[in-house]
């Protein structure tokens, strides 16, 4: 075992004791992080109008600080990108992580001196946990590579500016910097597609075990190095121990990523956004992820099913169930409070707290009363596929509202496959029955004849992908949107269709 390997077992198990310090007593841990908060953020401009000096109790916050999206904190939020200080949080933010709006264009999330250290500490912690859970150390001497945005930063009046993974690249620690791939100057490059294949070029001589990203980015890296050398990735990367991802569910990926390497390798989820670390796969033998609650951040939840009521019932980590579809509502030091992220969640465990990201409250397909959300596509596609052997590159789904003739209502998936079943029709008819099997406002439209069936339309081979490239999304952190209540999506994937 070389010095870097036994160093990396000790450090983990001190982070792993230090964890299940704050883990064993999550209440206490997020009153704790509640009064900090409050405490700190008392004499800010947003402080002063929610009366902060007078909160005392959660019950105090939950009357004078009502949920907001990023439009409804806008305010607040320009005042800090025109550079005012004590606006949200003391002083000005170290950042700014710009990222897409859907209403306002480009948002602007503050990142901290107090927040950002979580960033880094957490990502490092996900790591530390696999090594205490399994013993691996064997992939901490190999190459590393990280899929993200570019590194270079603008300035916005006193502030850097960039993607959050290109900021948290300026913060690889020493220790890894050796290890670390791609260079600065290939993660540089803006164009997508150019650099994958710098990368391909940096990497297809060294020897990989450890390589993270969104799966989706990912396998475009894969489907390259396999296009070149014409061997599976783990042919040219025997070494190759861990894949680290984030940002979607790896299981409508998973077979296609171990055809791709040629065998299984270990994985480890993440949580992370603009707006914080969220949560981490701390167990590869436990469901979910650990949610972190000493991390900066207070938790609220709202019941998915209410969120659009008059006055939702907002709760804490104390009143949540299993099983239950929640909003995900944060308040946190890097100034935003009681703040809806747009994620929702679903509690697997409590002891310690587990979650799994069920989809986005905004994502959903409602259009006919069937409440469905992307993990039920997601799991539906999942138990298809490993009925029918096959596999796919990506999909989305959208109602069909106003079909041709008289034919019934239904939901349209749009598949990019990878292996197509033999079945195609026996297909779409698995996915429909696991369907109905999860949710049954689904079943009961579909067995009332108010909908029928679902059907598949099949996208051509990169179709998604020249849909990405089409709307100047290529790459970086951008993600298909996995369903949605209208035709807003799949309107414009016609060119790409089969």
């Amino acid at each position: 075992m070389s010095i870097k390997s036994l160093g990396a077992r000790l450090f983990a198990t001190i982070v792993y004791g230090r964890i299940r310090k704050w883990a064993d007593n999550p209440v206490e841990t997020q009153d704790e992080v509640f009064r900090s908060l409050i405490e700190t953020a008392t004499q800010t401009r947003f402080g002063k109008d929610h009366d902060f000096k007078d909160i005392k109790t959660y019950e105090d916050f939950r009357s004078k600080v009502p949920v907001r999206d990023y439009e409804d904190l806008k305010p607040y939020i320009t005042s800090v990108v025109e550079g005012e200080k004590d606006v949200v949080w003391p002083g000005k933010p170290l950042y700014f992580a710009k990222t897409s709006g859907t209403t306002s264009g480009a948002k602007y999330i503050p990142i901290t001196e107090d927040s950002m250290p979580y960033h880094i500490e957490a990502a490092r912690n996900a790591i530390l946990c696999y090594i205490h859970d399994t013993g691996n150390t064997e992939f901490v001497d190999g190459k590393m590579i990280f899929l993200q945005g570019s590194p270079e930063l603008t300035e916005k009046n006193g502030v850097k500016l960039g993607r959050l993974s290109g900021i948290v690249a300026h913060y690889v620690p020493g220790y890894l910097q050796k290890n670390r791939m791609p260079s600065w100057e290939t993660n540089c490059i803006d164009d997508w597609e150019t650099k994958v294949e710098a990368i391909i070029d940096e990497t297809l001589p060294e020897d990989m075990s450890v390589i993270s990203g969104i799966p989706s980015w990912v396998q475009m890296y894969f489907e390259r190095i396999k296009q070149r050398t014409g061997k599976t990735v783990g042919e040219v990367f025997p070494n190759f121990k861990l894949f680290i991802y984030g940002g979607v569910n790896y299981e409508p990926y998973r077979a296609k990523f171990e055809e791709l390497i040629g065998r299984k390798v270990p994985s480890i989820e993440l949580f992370p956004a603009s707006e914080g670390f969220f949560a981490f796969q701390d167990s590869q033998s436990e469901k979910g992820m650990l949610l972190l609650l000493n991390s900066g951040i207070f938790y609220e939840f709202i019941k998915a099913d209410e969120f659009f009521d008059a006055s939702p019932e907002r709760l804490t980590i104390k009143d949540v169930e299993l099983g239950v579809n929640y909003v995900m509502i944060i308040s946190t030091n890097a100034g935003l409070w009681a703040y809806n992220i747009g994620d929702t969640v679903q509690f697997v465990a409590t002891s310690p707290y587990r979650i799994i990201v069920s989809g986005r409250i905004k994502h959903f397909i409602s259009a006919f009363g069937e409440h469905v959300i992307a993990k039920e596509v997601e799991e539906a596609l999942k138990e298809a596929m490993n009925q029918y052997e096959c596999s796919i590159n990506e999909f989305t789904v959208a109602p069909q509202i106003t079909p041709e003739g008289e034919e019934l209502p239904f939901h349209e998936w749009f598949i990019e496959f990878e292996n197509e079943p033999t079945d195609l029709t026996k297909f779409a008819s698995a996915i429909d029955q696991a369907m109905q099997k999860q949710n049954t406002y689904y079943n009961d439209l579909i067995t009332g004849k108010v909908l029928q069936p679902l059907k598949i339309s099949k996208v051509l081979q990169e179709g998604f992908n020249n849909y990405m490239k089409s709307k100047g999304k290529l790459g970086g952190q951008n993600k298909i949107q996995r369903l949605a209540n209208d035709r807003s999506v799949v309107e414009d994937l016609k060119p790409y269709l089969v």
